[in-house]
């Protein structure tokens, strides 16, 4: 069976996330702890028990997400893994889990990253928005119009007819109201920090290189498939590139999950926080698999079952 393991990115955090996997597994307990060692403060307890506010800083959410999907990987042991991506910060957790950065340097990759973002949306404030129901073509024509008002260009491209857009508050804003008109099912404006995916995340576009240039980058155990490129990466020497470029270009995830199926991927585990990228995979594709590992009772019911069927 050709599996792929996909990873959560911001906005699928929750309070109370791992507390569970955390009581129940040693390993994952031990990768909590771990965390918390390299960080210098109490991750753990900011994910087990809030508040929301402070998680859902971006400075926090980032480690939190990433610490809780390598807690669950840790946990699963003989599955033969073909292929990896992570959506936006998720991508740090797929090459970690392959291999690539070490834990440490993941873990403090995206503590730096999150940090820089949340420095970013300060210095460059701007914002996010969903539209649903339109074409690439109807999107790119509507940030067109739309920058007039300043910068707005595509962000996410999830699934079919799901797009985020990112860019100053105006020319968001200015956004939504042309997708409406053209009759977008849904164009709403999203609660972000900042313009994620977009030129005024340049600060820490700027500077995010000076910590991946800290950090050695190993060989693959298994492909990962990257946000920028929507390919495998080819070699390790081109990760800290992409991984610079994806600070301010658009998450290509449907035509990535289109990539991963055309190269022979049957079956998608999502390890992690929410059930966010199954439903898009299901949207893209809905005749593979797509198995969900975020609770005990996920990855006992996997475990016992799930790796035979």
């Amino acid at each position: 069976m050709m599996i792929a393991v996909v990873f959560p990115g911001q906005g699928s955090q929750f309070v109370g996330m791992g507390k569970d996997i955390y009581e129940f597994f040693p390993e994952a307990k031990s990768v909590f702890d771990k965390a918390n060692n390299i960080l210098n403060y109490d991750l753990k307890s900011i994910c087990f028990e809030g508040p929301e506010e402070i998680l859902k800083q971006t400075e926090n959410t980032q480690p939190a997400l990433f610490v809780h999907s390598m807690a669950i990987f840790s946990v699963l042991k003989n599955i033969s893994i073909k292929a990896g991506a992570g959506h936006s910060l998720g991508e740090y957790t797929a090459l970690t889990a392959a291999g690539v950065l070490s834990f440490e340097d993941g873990l403090n990759l995206v503590r730096v990253r999150g940090l820089l973002m949340q420095e970013s949306g300060k210095r460059n404030p701007g914002t996010m928005a969903a539209i649903v129901g339109l074409s690439i073509d109807q999107i790119e024509e509507i940030c067109r119009k739309a920058s007039e008002e300043g910068i707005v260009q595509p962000a996410n491209f999830n699934s079919p007819g799901q797009i985020v857009i990112s860019g100053d508050v105006k020319a968001v804003r200015k956004s939504i109201e042309l997708a409406k008109e053209m009759k977008a099912k849904l164009a709403k404006e999203l609660v972000v920090s900042g313009a994620f995916h977009s030129p005024l995340m340049n600060y820490a576009y700027e500077n995010i290189v000076g910590e991946l240039n800290k950090v050695t980058f190993n060989q693959f155990n298994f492909d990962v498939y990257s946000n920028v490129t929507a390919n495998k990466f080819q070699d390790v020497s081109e990760v800290k590139k992409l991984l610079v470029d994806q600070i301010i270009r658009p998450v290509k995830w449907n035509q990535l999950i289109e990539n991963m199926i055309k190269d022979g991927i049957k079956t998608f585990i999502e390890i992690g926080a929410g059930k966010v990228l199954t439903g898009l995979i299901k949207r893209i594709n809905p005749d593979v698999k797509t198995i969900n590992l975020g609770t005990v009772e996920e990855i006992n019911s996997f475990l016992e079952n799930g790796k035979n069927s």
